[in-house]
């Protein structure tokens, strides 16, 4: 498995966690890291900037580090 889909793995067990809205919550980080957290699967390719703003998206939506 690639970093961002270990990335989407850790954010949906937050979400899990936190009992939070999954469609929602995973719309809004996806906003704002810029890409649809929907289209990462396991083959998807890393890319280090996509990771970082992802990263990023996930501390000011659930101020949560992943």
């Amino acid at each position: 498995m690639g970093a961002l889909f270990d990335a989407k793995t850790k954010i949906l067990e937050l979400i899990a966690t936190e009992r939070l809205d999954s469609t929602l919550t995973l719309g809004k980080v996806g906003l704002k890291a810029g890409f649809l957290l929907a289209f990462v699967k396991q083959d998807t390719p890393d890319d280090p900037q996509k990771l970082k703003m992802l990263q990023k998206a996930v501390k000011e939506v659930m101020g949560a580090t992943i």
